[in-house]
């Protein structure tokens, strides 16, 4: 069910058999799966999906190239609740490994918030990512374009921008190399280091052997209307022309509450198995948040698998004696 500041007593001494962090494709896969295993499970969700931006999924199969995937997630939500799995909109601060159980520290409610600790045997990391976007002093100028035609990542929307005048946003010289896969769907790219870093002579002279081309100046704002991006307004007032745009800024990557926890990294993303077990024999990443392709067919599939995982440890436990409890 719904969980409320108001319901919230009605769970003060259950031990969840999994709580899943985050209420994205992936959080949202696992806790339909866990359900259908006859599982208890509690899905915490802040409500910063990284798929409720984006405005059209393209790429995943069956669905009409124009559903939304906010559109996605509000069947997938509903889906989970109508098999009895717990919900509740809050943040998740801490998670804490006591032995048996590990307890999860959350805080609900953003004014005069609450903080509650639950107890479950596993847990699934599913908050993901948000990207970082180019910093302008208008930063609705950018949310109006962020997720139409300025996009965020090459996988998903490198068909979209195909023979199109792309603009590639970068945050350091080696985050503008995502010009040259780019470059397999056109030839042509734009780089704009906003002045914020230099590019070296050697990438330098590989992005001007491509036939890309280079600009360093500030930028004061985008251009375009009714969410589609036609280019940008350059500080000193000149105008730069483009269909489409490309962020590579990298992104931050919402984890925190397992920094008490010692987990193996690669860079910023969590290893797992090919189960989505962490280093923590307890502890599941699916999605954006370990190692691989940040695609939502992909974070449905991890939660998926991470989910069946969860079970064959449980019944491996306990035997027949789950279902037997049930009937």
């Amino acid at each position: 069910m719904q969980l409320t500041k108001q319901t919230l007593n009605q769970r003060n001494d259950h031990v969840y058999d999994a709580l899943v962090v985050g209420g994205g494709a992936a959080g949202l896969s696992a806790g339909i799966y866990l359900q259908r295993y006859l599982l208890s499970t509690l899905m915490i969700d802040k409500g910063k999906a990284r798929s409720f931006w984006m405005q059209e999924l393209h790429n995943y199969l069956g669905l009409p190239p124009d559903t939304p995937g906010r559109e996605v997630l509000k069947q997938g939500k509903e889906h989970y609740l109508s098999l009895e799995g717990d919900y509740l909109n809050a943040y998740v601060e801490e998670v804490i490994d006591e032995g048996e159980t590990l307890a999860v520290k959350v805080r609900i409610g953003r004014q005069n918030p609450i903080y509650k600790v639950f107890r479950t045997r596993y847990l699934i990391a599913a908050s993901g990512i948000i990207d970082h976007l180019p910093q302008l002093a208008d930063m609705k100028n950018v949310f109006d374009y962020a997720g139409y035609n300025l996009h965020v990542c090459l996988i998903c929307d490198g068909y979209e921008m195909r023979d199109q005048r792309v603009g590639v946003f970068g945050s350091t010289a080696s985050s503008l190399q995502v010009a040259f896969p780019l470059g397999w769907f056109t030839p042509h790219i734009t780089l704009f280091t906003n002045g914020a870093f230099e590019i070296e002579d050697e990438l330098r002279d590989r992005f001007t052997a491509a036939g890309y081309t280079i600009n360093e100046q500030p930028i004061h704002q985008f251009l375009g209307e009714n969410h589609q991006m036609s280019g940008v307004e350059l500080a000193d007032g000149s105008m730069v022309e483009l269909d489409a745009g490309l962020v590579s800024m990298g992104s931050k990557y919402h984890a925190d509450y397992l920094q008490g926890i010692d987990l193996e990294y690669q860079g910023g993303n969590l290893v797992t198995d090919a189960m989505n077990r962490t280093s923590h024999p307890r502890i599941f990443a699916v999605g954006d948040l370990k190692v691989g392709m940040n695609q939502v067919v992909i974070a449905a599939a991890d939660g998926a698998n991470a989910a069946t995982q969860i079970w064959r440890d449980i019944r491996r436990v306990e035997g027949s004696r789950r279902s037997q409890r049930v009937a």
